[in-house]
């Protein structure tokens, strides 16, 4: 029997968190978003050599991308505390008048999903991003009063997947740059493969890390949650993580050589199969893979366009000749 050397060396209280655990703690073990990391790096130096609070910051794109690890960086960076919270948890004034009020100066404000925030609740972050202040209506009726609250210096960063839905008021507010995250390529999502196979005490080959990269769908989320169910594989098996293990492992999860899991392949199928290779309209495809359209449209969908397997036209998506090219090999590899 080989030796089993899948075991974790994490403390137990890291343990309780892996995503936590995985997440590089400083700029040089986060791989990729180079011009992204330039421009914070300048911005948040200039800062704590004038010991000025750095200016807010708003950072945009698809889930998974490192949106969070960033936040807590730039935190680190500047030697403050991160108080972090989500557009949706803050649903009424006084709500965010609470979180406003208990930063000390210099704290970095992490607002995750920003653009769920109401209207209501943005008219009261303007002027606490613009000029510091809080201002809070007491009252109702002619007897209302507005009280104004000067607050300690922070700098607030913000993500959203949606930066069409934030208001052009509050997108203006963010002085310090508005950042959109890439994709990344399979080579640094194998560096980042690297990173967590030490992390978490595996023993790979770069053949083996590379297989992982390949079906993370450019997102170091998706890949270290592919590493650890291909772990936790090698783990029942007693031994190193091998191409046969990460098979099986891919096999049951149902993610095929390019990533695309039992979802996607039925969206794509339904299209071939059911509707010639298309024009069919989104909530036909619905409708017939059983899935809402939010989520074709969202999810599914951008990942098949950018593989080159779809194509969004006027008349209704249409599947492309390497969509059927990859259907086709799936069959055949099957059989």
């Amino acid at each position: 029997m080989a030796e089993n050397t899948t075991q974790t060396p994490i403390k137990r209280d890291e343990a309780s968190n892996l995503d936590q655990a995985l997440r590089p703690q400083t700029w040089e073990n986060y791989v990729g978003q180079e011009k992204i990391k330039e421009n914070l790096r300048i911005l948040l130096t200039a800062a704590k050599e004038r010991g000025h609070a750095a200016e807010h910051v708003l950072l945009y794109g698809p889930p998974g991308l490192g949106k969070t690890t960033l936040a807590h960086l730039i935190a680190k960076t500047l030697g403050t505390n991160m108080r972090g919270t989500s557009g949706p948890a803050i649903e009424r004034v006084g709500d965010l008048a609470a979180i406003l009020t208990n930063l000390s100066p210099g704290d970095v404000l992490f607002i995750d999903e920003i653009h769920r925030l109401s209207k209501t609740i943005e008219e009261v972050l303007y002027p606490a991003m613009e000029s510091g202040v809080l201002d809070i209506i007491i009252g109702k009726g002619p007897s209302a009063r507005t009280v104004q609250l000067d607050l300690p210096p922070f700098t607030l960063v913000a993500a959203t997947t949606r930066i069409s839905m934030l208001s052009a008021p509050l997108r203006s507010r963010f002085s310090g740059g508005t950042f959109r995250l890439e994709f990344y390529s399979s080579s640094e999502i194998a560096l980042i493969l690297e990173h967590s196979t030490t992390t978490l005490g595996i023993s790979a080959d770069a053949d083996t890390i590379m297989a992982i990269a390949e079906r993370s769908r450019a997102t170091p989320r998706t890949a270290n949650y592919l590493l650890k169910r291909c772990r936790d594989m090698a783990q029942l098996a007693s031994c190193d993580l091998t191409t046969d293990i990460i098979s099986k492992t891919f096999t049951l999860l149902g993610v095929d050589n390019l990533g695309l899991n039992a979802q996607d392949r039925a969206v794509l199928e339904v299209i071939i199969e059911k509707f010639n290779g298309g024009p069919v309209g989104l909530n036909t495809i619905a409708a017939a893979t059983g899935e809402e359209q939010a989520t074709i449209e969202d999810v599914i969908e951008p990942y098949l366009i950018r593989l080159g397997l779809l194509e969004r036209t006027p008349r209704g998506r249409v599947a492309s000749s390497d969509g059927y090219k990859h259907l086709q090999t799936l069959t055949i590899n099957s059989k």
